[in-house]
Order: structure tokens, then C-alpha cells, then sequence
């Protein structure tokens, strides 16, 4: 018998203007982030209907990570990324979240493209 691997949607690159930050410029000026997401959950049922209401819709998903984003304020990326699982999660189908979180303009003086947090929580 083999072990139940769940399926995977995935979201990549979804970019918004949101605060998160430590540093005092950081909390007043909204700065570019991007988020990458997994979520697991067993799609078998969609697969076989082909009916949205048997998935989780990737748009609303992305929808509400946005407004997470653009609507609450963060001093660490820690922070963020587990606030985008705790939304993701209010849909029980939801198995697991991974979250990467990146800062594309980082407040730093070295010559540094991203600087990001990776997680995955489970139920």
C-alpha cells in the first residue's frame, strides 16, 4: 500500500506593494514583495469533475495573499509568511502551505537582488 502524497498548487511570483520592515523607512514606505506558494490538498475529486468548486481557486487564493500584503503591516518577513498561511488555511481542504516571501529591493548597501523567508506549516 502505497502512502497518500498529496497534489499541489502552485502560485509563483505574486508581486504587491506592501510595509514589512525593521528599519524606520522600512515602516513608513510601501516596498515591493514577492511570494511564492505551495499548497497541498487532495485534487482527485476536481481531476476526475472538472468543476472549480472541487479545487481551490488560485485566484481568490492569490486575492487574499494580496490583501494581506497591501492591507497589514509587518516588521519581520517571518511574520508575513505565517500570516499568509494562517489565510490560506481557513479553507479546510488545505493539507499545507510553503511560503517564500521576498523583499525585492532590500535595505541593505551591498549589491543584493532579493532577501527572503522560506516556511511550510501543516494541520
Amino acid at each position: 500500500m502505497s502512502a497518500f502524497v498529496p497534489d499541489l498548487i502552485q502560485l509563483r511570483c505574486l508581486r504587491a506593494m506592501g510595509i514589512c520592515g525593521a528599519l524606520p523607512e522600512e515602516k513608513l514606505r510601501p516596498q515591493p514583495i514577492e511570494v511564492d506558494l505551495d499548497v497541498e490538498a487532495d485534487l482527485s475529486i476536481a481531476g476526475l469533475s472538472d468543476h472549480l468548486a472541487d479545487t481551490l481557486d488560485y485566484g481568490l487564493i492569490a486575492e487574499i495573499v494580496e490583501r494581506v500584503i497591501t492591507g497589514e503591516r509587518f516588521s519581520l518577513l517571518e511574520r508575513l509568511a505565517t500570516r499568509i498561511t494562517e489565510v490560506v488555511f481557513a479553507d479546510d481542504r488545505v493539507l499545507a502551505v510553503t511560503v517564500t516571501v521576498r523583499k525585492l529591493r532590500p535595505p541593505v548597501p551591498q549589491h543584493l537582488e532579493t532577501t527572503g523567508v522560506s516556511i511550510r506549516r501543516t494541520r
